[in-house]
C-alpha cells in the first residue's frame, strides 16, 4: 500500500481528493490536514510514503513543508497538486526536493498514476510547466523573498523588521534590492510581479 497524507485547505477539494484516492486498491489516505502545521504534525505521527499537498495553505505553504521534510531528512516524498501553473513555483519546488508537481485541472486518473510513479522512485512533473521552468531564473534570494512577501501583504518596514528580527534599514535595503532586480517602481509592483512569476 502507498500511504498518503493529504494537505489541502479547501474542505470540498480535500474531501474530493480523499474520496478519489480511496477508490484505488493500492493507495491509503492515512491522514488529511487543512493547513501546513497540521500536515507537519500528521507527517511526524504517521510517517507516510507520500505527502500530497497544495502550495498555498495557512501556516506553512506546501513549499515550506517540502523544505522542512528535506531539512529533517524524512523519507516521505512530496507531490504538489496546485492551481498555480507558474514556472517559478516549480523551480522552487524542485529545489526543495519535490518529486511530483501536478495541476488541479489535470484528468483525475493522472493523479493516481503520478503517485505510483513517485512512490516507485520516479518523478511526475506537468510537462508544459517543466519546459517553462527553465526559461526565466528567479533573481530573488530567500531573505528578499521573505521581506517582499510581507511588504506585498501591506506590512510596514517596521512591522517587517519586527517579524523577521531585522533592523528597518536592513528591511529597506532588501526591498530596494528586490525592486531593482525586478525592474519595477515600488515594493507593491515588485510583490505583484514576483507573485505572478511564482517567485513568492
Amino acid at each position: 500500500m502507498i500511504r498518503i497524507v493529504l494537505a489541502e485547505d479547501q474542505a470540498m477539494l480535500r474531501g474530493a481528493l480523499a474520496a478519489l484516492l480511496a477508490l484505488e486498491d493500492d493507495i491509503e489516505v492515512v491522514a488529511v490536514a487543512a493547513d501546513g502545521e497540521a500536515a507537519w504534525r500528521e507527517l511526524q505521527r504517521t510517517a507516510p510514503d507520500l505527502l500530497v499537498t497544495d502550495i498555498e495553505m495557512p501556516g506553512l505553504t506546501g513549499l515550506e513543508l517540502a523544505q522542512r521534510i528535506q531539512r529533517h531528512d524524512l523519507a516521505t516524498k512530496v507531490v504538489i497538486v496546485t492551481t498555480f501553473a507558474r514556472a517559478g513555483y516549480l523551480r522552487r519546488a524542485l529545489d526543495a526536493g519535490v518529486q511530483g508537481y501536478l495541476l488541479k485541472d489535470a484528468p483525475a486518473e493522472q493523479l493516481a498514476a503520478a503517485l505510483r510513479r513517485v512512490h516507485a522512485g520516479g518523478r511526475a512533473i506537468d510537462p508544459q510547466l517543466a519546459l517553462e521552468a527553465w526559461s526565466e531564473a528567479d533573481p530573488l534570494n530567500e531573505r528578499e523573498r521573505q521581506v517582499l512577501r510581507l511588504a506585498g501583504e501591506g506590512q510596514s518596514a517596521g512591522a517587517i523588521a519586527a517579524a523577521l528580527g531585522l533592523s528597518q534599514g536592513t528591511v529597506r535595503n532588501y526591498l530596494s534590492e528586490a525592486i531593482g532586480k525586478l525592474g519595477v517602481g515600488n515594493r507593491i509592483e515588485a510583490a505583484r510581479l514576483a507573485r505572478q512569476k511564482g517567485w513568492l
